[in-house]
């Protein structure tokens, strides 16, 4: 990126999210040393694929658990966000399938490993929960809804949550969105560049006036597909809420908009089609106001563009994710693409539609 001060914000913006620098995988010696140490937990612990952090599966005579160690770029006090969140939601919303910390022998959210650089990485166990997540099923449309309901109601009880760094940068944050057009110049392919000014242009009209009055809170922040283990064949279908890594304060619209991005042009003919039915299960549970709701496909447009337009900037930069980074995104255009082909107004009347049908 140049040197504007945009630029210099975008920098900035990447760098508290954690994605700009490679770090070398963390051994795996070390970490069954702290987890026997500080947990008293022994087992084989497996690898997992993930954006930034260290993620294993620890497997145990008699139960599995989930193994977080954050990069070293990662601050402290955002982890300790993530975790007080997923805390909070545990005394507040004990009812809600939210997967849980495990503490310490001594009682303490995780530890931390200083490494020989200076630099520290956080250590946290949570309980592993089991099932296909939802990008592994094909729910149909009551599924979907069912998993926009559990969105609104982790929104509910984080309402009243608050945390010192809540107001963190983070480049996923859509209310970010309009400052980051310096990533058009990794975006090599004309087509894909002219579709995202699209979109900025529709966020820049519609959205950015608004960002000052937005309702605001902290909200999970990337309830995508990914993080929603499922059974399909239980009535509550969502079994289980994981991944807080990307809990800010922010537009409360924008929750929703994560995973109405990731669902846009599942169905090619009608690319909007399971954005909208679990937004109609989401305002069951907590309406969408009049005034913010024209701002949601717009808000989702902006979140899928923003992942298609990091792609790239990310997979350069980190070799050793990068099938992983652009497996997850290997659609994005596309979906882009037949998204923007649908008027906005028509996308919005749908919305309206479903939430009267369900009121």
């Amino acid at each position: 990126m140049n040197t504007s001060p945009a630029a210099d914000f975008a920098r900035r913006l990447f760098e508290e999210s954690g994605l700009t620098s490679s770090h070398e995988p963390i051994d795996v010696m070390l970490v069954s040393i702290f987890l026997e140490k500080h947990y008293g937990l022994n087992g084989r612990l497996g690898r997992l694929a993930t954006e930034k952090d260290d993620t294993f599966r620890l497997r145990t005579d008699t139960s599995d658990h989930l193994v977080k160690v954050s990069p070293p770029d990662e601050a402290e006090a955002v982890v300790a966000l993530q975790t007080a969140a997923m805390r909070f939601l545990e005394s507040a919303a004990p009812q809600l399938p939210i997967q849980r910390v495990k503490l310490t022998a001594d009682g303490k959210d995780s530890v931390a490993i200083r490494l020989n650089d200076g630099r520290t990485r956080i250590l946290r166990v949570f309980e592993f929960v089991a099932g296909p997540v939802m990008a592994h099923t094909s729910p149909d449309d009551e599924q979907l809804a069912k998993a926009g309901e559990m969105l609104a109601r982790v929104d509910q009880a984080l309402k009243a949550f608050t945390h010192p760094a809540d107001r963190r940068g983070l480049v996923w944050d859509i209310r970010h969105f309009h400052q980051l057009t310096g990533l058009l110049e990794y975006t090599p392919i004309p087509e894909h560049r002219r579709m995202a000014e699209t979109v900025f242009r529709h966020f820049d009209t519609a959205v950015v006036p608004r960002l000052s009055d937005l309702e605001t809170q902290v909200i999970h922040g990337d309830f995508s597909p990914y993080n929603i283990v499922v059974d399909p064949n239980s009535d509550h279908f969502v079994t289980g809420v994981i991944d807080f890594g990307d809990t800010v304060r922010s537009a409360v619209i924008f929750d929703p908009a994560v995973p109405m991005a990731n669902l846009l042009g599942t169905t090619p003919d009608h690319p909007w089609r399971d954005a909208c039915a679990f937004v109609a299960g989401y305002q069951r549970e907590r309406p969408i106001q009049d005034s913010e709701l024209p701002l949601l496909p717009i808000a989702a447009l902006a979140r899928l563009t923003l992942r298609a337009l990091i792609t790239n900037w990310r997979a350069e930069r980190a070799p050793e994710r990068r099938e992983y980074i652009l497996d997850h995104a290997k659609d994005d255009w596309i979906n882009v693409e037949r998204s923007l082909a649908v008027r906005m107004d028509d996308v919005v009347a749908h919305l309206r539609e479903a939430r009267h049908g369900h009121s």
